[in-house]
């Protein structure tokens, strides 16, 4: 009897590492996909460009600073407690959680639907909750709950308020103008300056796990102003001596011009967005991995006991790592498509117009302590620069299937997950 417990879980532990990697796969096929759509839309990168240079990044910021802890149960929809002396209960929960999310994520990439990770596992959570035999309605925290709810529903608007206003902006001041080129000439630079401060301090301040600095906030300030300085001059210079005795003016009006200008920043906000995704959502992929593992060798060695939260290794990070971004190079495609050229039509100014807002109110929202989505954040502002040149231009048939994705998102995970534990616990023998 013995012997086939132990064998039933090292068999579990095989298999929380198999679908570990399908997670994270799934990640990145839909969640990575986002930020570089507009890139793809805007035909600032081809595909391929997009897909590596996301590839790149996203590893990179899962493997040299993602994050070294992550809590078993996320955003504390239900608590721990109810499991210490069930390990073997709340390993094969977190792994339904994570299975039931994968499967609910695969379906969305396949209809080119771009859906939350964060959500789905919430989903998948409140259906173990409610099947498991310690569980039941009473001991989800609702209120919790209904709070992160809140903000699925928020954050595309600030996204999509974000992005209209700095879209109109541009287009004010700089594509009705007499002279594009030379508006932009003074624009670009204060863009660029924006967009690198926005990045340092997202990086820097509580951004990500592995490189925040331990600084005052008014040194850190300090230093992004600094930087800003600098970067203006610089790009003010460089733009200067490049067009020198040009006549840009001619080319389409100037409007290739400004457009290719704002390419450059498109792709910078890009690259960091992917990066910071890496970064920070790498525990979305092994966070239950990681917890189911935890709960497995509690069962194997009685002396260990279930805590919240897991150190995690680093082979786990470039595990998680490694599966995102085959997720992304293999099935990305679909989900970069969708967002990039099917709610509206996307070129450089509306592209970096979508980005710089998504960046700004995703580092906001963060130090806030908002629990907000990448995604919902993304699509919000892709609809506010389409929104920014009339209903017309935007698809709304599109966007009624994303959002019905996202309304089905819970419910779906939720009953995926019900009965993959029912079928796990059936084949336990529990």
């Amino acid at each position: 009897m013995i012997a086939a417990a132990l064998l039933a879980t090292n068999t579990l532990l095989v298999l929380a590492v198999v679908i570990g990697f399908y997670k994270a796969w799934n990640i990145g096929a839909n969640d990575v996909a986002n930020g570089m759509g507009t890139v793809v839309g805007a035909r600032t990168l081809t595909l391929r460009q997009a897909i590596c240079l996301a590839s790149v990044f996203e590893f990179l910021g899962a493997f040299l600073v993602g994050s070294h802890v992550t809590k078993t149960i996320e955003s504390g929809i239900v608590p721990i407690d109810l499991f210490v002396a069930h390990p073997m209960m709340f390993g094969v929960g977190m792994l339904s959680v994570a299975l039931a999310s994968a499967i609910w994520l695969n379906i969305a990439t396949l209809m080119s639907h771009p859906v939350s990770v964060t959500q789905s596992t919430i989903g998948g959570i409140v259906g173990f909750a409610m099947v498991c035999a310690l569980g039941g309605p009473g001991c989800i925290h609702w209120a919790k709950l209904g709070t992160v709810a809140v903000t699925w529903v928020t954050s595309p608007l600030a996204g999509g308020i974000g992005a209209f206003v700095i879209y109109k902006g541009i287009v004010r001041y700089v594509l009705k103008s007499n002279h594009p080129v030379h508006r932009a000439k003074q624009v670009v630079p204060v863009g660029f300056a924006a967009t690198l401060s926005i990045i340092f301090l997202a990086i820097t301040y509580k951004g990500l796990a592995g490189v925040t600095i331990d600084r005052p906030l008014y040194q850190l300030l300090g230093i992004t102003a600094c930087i800003a300085v600098v970067s203006y001059s610089v790009v003010r210079v460089i733009i200067h001596f490049r067009t020198r005795g040009k006549t840009l003016e001619s080319q389409e009006g100037g409007y290739a011009v400004v457009e290719r200008w704002f390419g450059r920043l498109q792709v910078m906000t890009a690259c960091y967005m992917s990066f910071a995704h890496g970064a920070n959502d790498v525990a979305s992929a092994i966070g239950p991995l990681a917890g189911s593992m935890q709960a497995f060798k509690c069962v194997l060695t009685p002396d260990m006991h279930l805590n919240p939260e897991v150190p995690v290794d680093p082979w786990l990070l470039a595990f998680g790592g490694a599966g995102i971004v085959i997720g992304l190079a293999t099935l990305g495609y679909k989900v970069i498509i969708a967002v990039g050229q099917k709610i509206t039509e996307i070129t450089a100014t509306r592209g970096f117009s979508a980005e710089f807002a998504t960046a700004s109110t995703v580092l906001a929202c963060s130090k806030l302590g908002l629990p907000i989505s990448t995604t919902f954040v993304m699509v919000g502002a892709i609809m506010g620069v389409g929104l920014a040149r009339g209903f017309a231009a935007l698809d709304f048939k599109r966007i009624r299937h994303i959002f019905t994705s996202w309304v089905i998102t819970i419910p779906i995970s939720a009953f995926f997950t019900a009965v993959i534990y029912w079928i796990f616990m059936a084949l336990c023998g529990v």
